[in-house]
């Protein structure tokens, strides 16, 4: 057995760095927790950046998912695009998110969608938001958001 045939039985996650990835495979890495399309805030003074409850406008809370997410920067211009090459500078994505997970060399958790092979299962281990948020629309002040702190959502679970 050579070692192409070894990687050729082995998922891609486990075979490429994310910057060698098709956009299919980089894609379907997201396990749909809905966790980076809440609003963050950072402090000023210590640089801490903290979760809110309050989800983006765009973000459907039962779904776990971008309504619009082909065209996202147009209607949210400070949404971020993640990519391979920025992951790393992302320190508030969470612990749990695959990119992260994948670029730090950590492998999947057992319950992200590519390895149960059930999208439902980041919801059944409680690793995804869904319906524990509330919209920006539903906020009168944008910084009202402030009141809603999330809890710690930033934890290593599988």
């Amino acid at each position: 057995m050579t070692s192409r045939t070894v990687a050729a039985d082995k998922p891609f996650w486990q075979t490429k760095r994310l910057e060698q990835m098709t956009r299919e495979e980089w894609e379907s890495l997201c396990d749909g927790c809905g966790l980076c399309c809440l609003i963050r805030f950072e402090d000023e003074d210590t640089g801490t950046v903290f979760a809110t409850k309050v989800h983006c406008r765009l973000f459907d809370s039962n779904a776990c998912t971008c309504t619009d997410y082909a065209n996202r920067k147009d209607h949210v211009p400070d949404c971020i695009k993640l990519t391979p090459w920025n992951i790393e500078e992302l320190k508030w994505m969470p612990k749990s998110c695959a990119y992260r997970r994948i670029d730090e060399g950590r492998g999947l958790a057992n319950w992200h969608p590519l390895v149960s092979g059930d999208p439902e299962s980041v919801h059944a281990a409680g690793v995804s938001v869904r319906g524990q948020t509330i919209s920006e629309l539903d906020l009168e002040n944008p910084e009202d958001a402030v009141a809603y702190e999330a809890p710690e959502w930033d934890v290593e679970r599988g």
